[in-house]
């Protein structure tokens, strides 16, 4: 088969995982160029993937200036900076690898999907969990019949409270406006994940949650601005206490990722790094005083063709993990996502019996439960129009899965049922 040629817009966490993926598979892609603006990532891909130093650009608008130079972009800058290049890079010819979410905003989404149909570009999104073993061992099991017809779904994403404060209190995502919404940034995967089980249309959606936790009405009385401050009443027994997180616990990772910026992001960080980084940055904040607003708690009720229904309970308050149940007409179907088993109930029997989980040394330690290598995996086949599995969607169903986000906002901020039709005909779909 033919080798794919790639270019990386955006090296950050998910461009660098993406591209290392693909090292693992030279003899199907080949990594020519890259565009980010922090230098050092510049300087590690040109050495590590033997780019020419003039195929490290400091960002898309200058890589996307030159002709076409592979067959493949890979868009992973952060949320807020998908449209624009995406839209340049399929006028340019390029199929794309875009990590979801697609666009922050269901105009900007339909416009992608758009321009994708007019050009016949093929655009992957980063739905990492529809390649994941677990979740394709729960698709099998429901396709073959064995709880009978879905009549409803009960998925729950816990986010976990010290991701949570990480992500969406100090971190990237931690504004919608800056970002996205919680439920679009975190879990346009689960919604997906839902849509695809079911496999049938959403028609109607409803959505409540808000932003309860971690919000100055909560602060402990007489809590500094900054953990690192000192003298906080609780800093000792609070979970949150960011020198506990990130100066204490030496293998952290994120240590890396809030020190960008202060140090060179290849190296271990130092503990003055990442103090400076504390006192500079919104990861040192208290999480009772800091600038976020995204919701910390939403759940999503959706009502599918044939009276099929589902909920989606995304929070932050637990360890983390996802779970799934699945109700159907001959049984019903329940596991952790990081289980090594599916438990499966059969009405007619009255017994349960499990299913294994195959997994792979990466769907162990890997991204996302083993997802993000079945992806790059696949991705090649789609590619070259030799695919002839059931994972991977084109950008019409991905982003017709993110309307579910952008209508359960709807109904969450407005207290309305969202028509998902009349929804979808809003933007062309």
């Amino acid at each position: 088969m033919k080798k794919i040629s790639v270019i990386i817009i955006g090296a950050g966490n998910r461009g660098n995982r993406y591209s290392n993926l693909m090292a693992e598979y030279p003899e199907n892609y080949e990594i020519v160029g890259m565009a980010d603006p922090e230098e050092a990532r510049r300087k590690h891909f040109e050495t590590k993937f033997s780019i020419p130093k003039e195929r490290c650009y400091p960002g898309w608008k200058e890589i996307l200036a030159e002709p076409k130079m592979a067959d493949l972009a890979v868009i992973s800058t952060v949320d807020n900076m998908h449209y624009e290049p995406a839209l340049l890079a399929i006028e340019r010819g390029y199929d794309l690898l875009l990590e979801k979410p697609v666009a922050p905003t269901a105009k900007e989404c339909a416009d992608i999907a758009a321009a994708a149909r007019k050009k016949g570009t093929k655009v992957l999104v980063g739905h990492v969990l529809r390649y994941a073993p677990f979740f394709w061992h729960v698709k099998e099991i429901v396709m073959s019949g064995a709880i009978g017809e879905v009549v409803s779904v009960d998925q729950v994403e816990g986010i976990g409270n010290v991701h949570f404060s990480h992500s969406y209190v100090r971190g990237n995502w931690h504004s919608e406006a800056e970002s996205a919404p919680m439920l679009l940034a975190k879990s346009s995967h689960d919604l997906d994940m839902i849509q695809w089980i079911v496999d049938k249309p959403c028609k109607k959606i409803t959505s409540f949650g808000s932003l309860t936790h971690f919000t100055e009405k909560n602060a402990p009385e007489g809590s500094p601005i900054r953990c690192c401050d000192g003298n906080c009443p609780v800093g000792d027994t609070c979970p949150y206490n960011c020198i506990k997180h990130y100066v204490d616990f030496k293998e952290n990772p994120r240590r890396r990722i809030i020190t960008r910026g202060f140090t060179d992001a290849y190296q271990n960080p130092t503990d003055e790094d990442v103090m400076n980084a504390l006192r500079n940055t919104d990861y040192g904040l208290c999480v009772y005083h800091a600038n976020n607003d995204v919701a910390d708690h939403q759940v999503v009720n959706m009502e599918f063709e044939g009276g099929v229904t589902a909920t989606l309970n995304v929070n932050a308050f637990n360890r983390g993990g996802r779970y799934i149940r699945i109700y159907g007409t001959k049984g019903e179907l329940y596991a952790h996502a990081a289980a090594t088993e599916i438990q499966v109930f059969n009405f007619e029997s009255g017994k349960t019996y499990s299913v294994p989980v195959v997994r792979t040394d990466e769907s162990i330690n890997g991204g996302h439960g083993g997802g993000d290598q079945g992806l790059v995996e696949e991705l090649h086949q789609y590619l070259s129009g030799s695919y002839n599995g059931y994972r991977a969607a084109d950008i019409d169903v991905s982003v017709r899965n993110h309307f579910l986000a952008f209508a359960a906002e709807e109904s969450r901020k407005n207290g309305v049922i969202v028509d998902m039709d009349t929804y979808y005909s809003k933007f062309g779909f």
